[in-house]
């Protein structure tokens, strides 16, 4: 059940959550106002249905309900009920703060500050591996039949191969004091199932780097073959497309902080399946729907730029974050210098990821290091 507390549960608890949600509360009302107006980067749901309960608020980012009692739950029997249900969630990982009518009504301030508390307490959101701390360099390896390779436009046909060994590579970028390390496996992408899981194993087993691996990921067993071969993050693309449902069900399943949603963008569309497919959205539409199911972190590829170094799309960053203020945001394409990554920190991205600029030598690993020592001081 713990795997599956949120979509397994009988269709009447959900039908039963609906109802809720829809009759919602005096003092639900008050809390609500508060809650999905929160600046503090925490998405909570409203009636959320977990196993066999419905949960007042919930923060399946840091697993944290928020409970508002009446007077009906001073009761033993109903008190005792509550205990029953708490401790079995609290079994299933899931932390509790309760409140009661008459505090959320007389001591709403009260209330605000013990779940600004609790969430400092908690502090998982902001310590992910994503690096939310701070403006994140990362390099990217991208992978065909086991080299490390770059493309030109995402045209499989203009492919340099920069390396035969992927682990070198990763070495040196761990070596100049680079943290994360983004991976492609762009024969998984193409061919819509992982083909290049052992290059992951051994970069995962040989350097400390915080990896996140994408392409090819269908199934949640592809998912927990990519966490257990070592990466920290897994990136969903095309999968994110097709299937939203299951994307929200691994965000609950894994944890926000453990999923990266790839947007690969052609004139503002998204494309799909190795940059191969029209996914049929625009890149608005679609970080609009990833938000709403809950996902908080983001890389977006302009074709038009990647592997041709000549500049992000800035204006088009900008006009996501714009519409997007709280989106922890990778840019990805076409860096081509320092300017360049300054840029797109100064317009509120969150980090970059950054290929072909250092296998050509116009960016150093060692100035990428500087640089990174300097954002995290």
């Amino acid at each position: 059940m713990k795997n599956n507390m949120f979509y397994k549960a009988h269709p009447l608890i959900f039908k039963r959550a609906e109802e809720l949600r829809n009759n919602p509360t005096d003092t639900e009302a008050i809390l609500w106002n508060y809650l999905r107006q929160s600046q503090l980067g925490i998405k909570f749901r409203r009636q959320h249905p977990a196993a066999c309960y419905v949960l007042d608020f919930y923060a399946h980012q840091i697993r944290l309900a928020i409970e508002i009692d009446g007077s009906i739950h001073s009761l033993e029997e109903v008190k005792n009920n509550d205990t029953e249900r708490q401790t079995q969630l609290e079994g299933l990982g899931i932390k509790f703060l309760r409140f009661t009518n008459t505090q959320v009504k007389m001591e709403l301030e009260k209330v605000i500050f013990a779940i600004s508390e609790k969430l400092k307490e908690l502090n998982n959101y902001i310590s992910s591996p994503l690096g939310a701390e701070g403006f994140q360099i990362i390099p990217a390896i991208d992978i065909i039949d086991g080299k490390c390779v770059r493309l030109t436009k995402g045209d499989f046909t203009k492919q340099k191969i920069y390396n035969e060994n992927p682990l070198d590579t990763a070495k040196s970028f761990e070596a100049a004091g680079l943290r994360r390390l983004h991976i492609v496996d762009l024969d998984g992408a193409k061919a819509g199932s992982i083909q290049n899981l052992g290059v992951l194993e051994l970069i995962a087993s040989n350097t400390k780097l915080v990896i996140d691996f994408g392409g090819g990921i269908k199934n949640i067993d592809d998912v927990s073959s990519v966490f257990n071969a070592g990466a920290s993050i897994v990136t969903l693309g095309s999968i994110a497309v097709k299937r939203p449902e299951i994307v929200e069900e691994w965000l609950i399943e894994f944890g926000t902080d453990k999923i990266l949603i790839g947007a690969d963008v052609s004139n503002k569309k998204i494309k799909i399946s190795g940059w191969l497919e029209d996914g049929g959205i625009t890149i608005f539409e679609f970080i609009g729907r990833m938000l709403a199911l809950g996902a908080q972190n983001v890389f977006c590829t302009d074709i038009s730029k990647d592997g041709i170094m000549q500049g992000p799309s800035v204006e088009l960053y900008k006009k996501i974050m714009q519409q997007f203020p709280s989106l922890f945001l990778i840019a990805s394409g076409g860096v081509s210098n320092m300017e360049d990554i300054i840029i797109l920190k100064n317009i509120g991205c969150s980090g970059v990821i950054i290929g072909k600029a250092i296998y050509e030598g116009k960016i150093t690993l060692n100035t990428l290091g500087d640089f990174m020592n300097s954002v995290t001081e």
